[in-house]
């Protein structure tokens, strides 16, 4: 069995490298996807609050209750 391992294929070990780095690029490009999502989200969220606390204030300046 540990004679088996010792004769592997060069071009296999190579296509194995390749097929490695591909998937820690395609990681990699996901991490950088999920930190731009995120940010959009952020920068939602702040924007929501603005506008939250603008129609509170356009509400109480009308006398609406929330």
């Amino acid at each position: 069995m540990i004679a088996l391992a010792g004769c592997r294929s060069p071009q296999s070990d190579a296509y194995l490298i390749e097929q490695l780095r591909q998937m820690g690029d395609e990681l990699n490009a996901s991490r950088q996807q999920a930190a731009d999502l995120q940010s959009q989200l952020d920068s939602v969220k702040g924007v929501l609050a603005r506008q939250d606390t603008l129609l509170t204030r356009i509400a109480g300046m009308a006398g609406i209750q929330r």
